[in-house]
């Protein structure tokens, strides 16, 4: 699956992962592949990424929105970390 990342001044990551699991407003969720299309806002707290090498990748948001279509994740995070 094909992630993307991106806070208001930059891009943070962009890569192939495996797993990302993120802070829903209604809950933790995990997306793996061929996840159903969605669409949630989310919360304070941390992304984690397994990549394809098996890395496991924190960041940081203050909130944001999730985008899941055809095994690409594009988060738009207010603000993030590593």
């Amino acid at each position: 699956m094909l992630l993307e990342i991106i806070a208001p001044d930059q891009k943070l990551y962009t890569g192939e992962v495996d797993l990302v699991q993120v802070p829903g407003s209604k809950g933790s969720f995990e997306i793996l592949k061929n996840h159903a299309p969605i669409i949630s806002t989310l919360d304070e707290g941390k992304i984690r990424i397994v990549d394809q090498k098996g890395e496991t990748i924190f960041f940081d948001v203050n909130g944001g929105v999730i985008e899941v279509k055809n095994n690409k994740i594009i988060v738009l995070a207010e603000t993030a970390k590593t």
